[in-house]
């Protein structure tokens, strides 16, 4: 079988996966929170009209995994990297590095110096991801949603 993924900009076309992918994630170890109601169900309004950007990866045309940039709204830093998901039945195969890659890529053609991001200490491969992407662990930052217990930063001019 012959596997081709592109990372494309999101429009309009693949808002229901950009919801679906991620609540598959956030359903399996968590529960969806007020926050992902509003940022999953209006991604327009809440991340691309803000001045954000969401990735989706095409395995095949097939909308597979997702990542979003949205404004930072936190003292130091320009964007958060978050609603990253990418489907189970095509993990492991290299697509979340990818949608990280052209997410930092993106972050700095947009000026970003610094980009933030939330997760929990159950998502092992997650993290491992971030940490290869060149995150690393901060503290004394306070988080709206519940699940989150780890943040990180990436220092863009220092990657």
């Amino acid at each position: 079988m012959s596997e081709h993924i592109k990372i494309v900009s999101c429009s309009e076309k693949y808002f229901e996966a950009f919801k679906a992918l991620n609540e598959e994630w956030i359903n399996q170890y968590f529960k969806i929170e007020e926050m992902d109601r509003v940022s999953l169900g209006n991604p327009k309004e809440y991340i691309l009209d803000k001045g954000g950007y969401i990735a989706v990866a095409l395995l095949n045309d097939e909308a597979v995994g997702v990542c979003a940039l949205m404004k930072s709204s936190l003292e130091g830093f320009d964007f958060e990297l978050a609603k990253m998901g990418v489907s189970p039945r095509v993990q492991g195969k290299g697509i979340g590095k990818l949608l990280g890659e052209h997410i930092i890529h993106k972050a700095q053609s947009m000026g970003a110096t610094k980009l933030y991001l939330e997760t929990n200490s159950v998502l092992g491969p997650a993290i491992a991801l971030y940490k290869k992407l060149g995150f690393k662990e901060i503290t004394g930052v306070t988080s709206p949603y519940e699940r989150s217990d780890i943040q990180m930063l990436l220092d863009l001019n220092h990657s």
